[in-house]
């Protein structure tokens, strides 16, 4: 069994917990809200716009044995620039004010989880940020596209208000693939306990963003 196989069967529990977060169920069956929509969306926002400025910090603390990660960080880099901006359109598409949302704090469990990841890198060993790619990418691939086409249908939005989801569905699977052929190269055993340990804290921190969406929204109507 190579590195990426282990990593995903011993985060099974914490990846299982994610997914009852309330707001799954509740887009799944067609009951969730614009609201709830836009509260999704700008958190990401909120943790997105940071994707880019954590790499390049993970890349800055790798050291010289492992250059050919530092490479891979480049790739992701030039991947990932610019995403946050597909959320703030997105966010314009549903009839929101997308400045509104750039100026907006993020919510607390968004903040925690930002936090952390900048934490292990400054403080821990980097190579943990891995970690969280695990988890922000493997839950996207695996119920971004199930959101968006029920998001559609419930809520009557158009195409056009889906191109981050969709750009991390199912189409993006060349990017599990890429990733689970870069953890398998790791084999110091670690480096491969801290990225377990660093999944396992972003699935249970990525979670409670989730949870908090609605009692967000609910305190904003009130």
């Amino acid at each position: 069994m190579g590195f990426f196989d282990t990593l995903q069967s011993t985060t099974r529990t914490e990846r299982e917990q994610l997914f009852t977060a309330p707001i799954f169920s509740k887009t799944l069956s067609g009951a969730a809200t614009l609201d709830d929509y836009i509260a999704f969306l700008s958190q990401a926002y909120h943790h997105v716009k940071h994707t880019v400025p954590l790499l390049m910090a993970t890349g800055s603390r790798l050291p010289e044995k492992q250059e050919w990660l530092r490479t891979a960080v480049a790739e992701y880099i030039e991947e990932e620039i610019g995403h946050q901006e597909w959320i703030l359109n997105d966010i314009a598409v549903c009839g929101y004010d997308k400045e509104t949302i750039r100026t907006s704090q993020p919510a607390r469990a968004t903040e925690l989880m930002i936090a952390y990841a900048y934490d292990r890198i400054q403080r821990g060993n980097p190579i943990g940020f891995f970690g969280m790619v695990h988890v922000l990418e493997g839950t996207s691939i695996s119920t971004a596209d199930n959101v968006a086409s029920s998001l559609k249908q419930s809520l009557s939005l158009p195409e056009s208000a889906f191109s981050y989801l969709r750009s991390h569905g199912a189409l993006d699977q060349q990017h599990v693939k890429f990733f689970a052929e870069l953890m398998d190269q790791v084999i110091d055993p670690d480096d491969q306990a801290q990225i377990i340990h660093c999944a396992r804290m972003f699935y249970y921190l990525y979670g409670e963003i989730f949870r908090s969406l609605e009692a967000r929204y609910e305190s904003v109507r009130e």
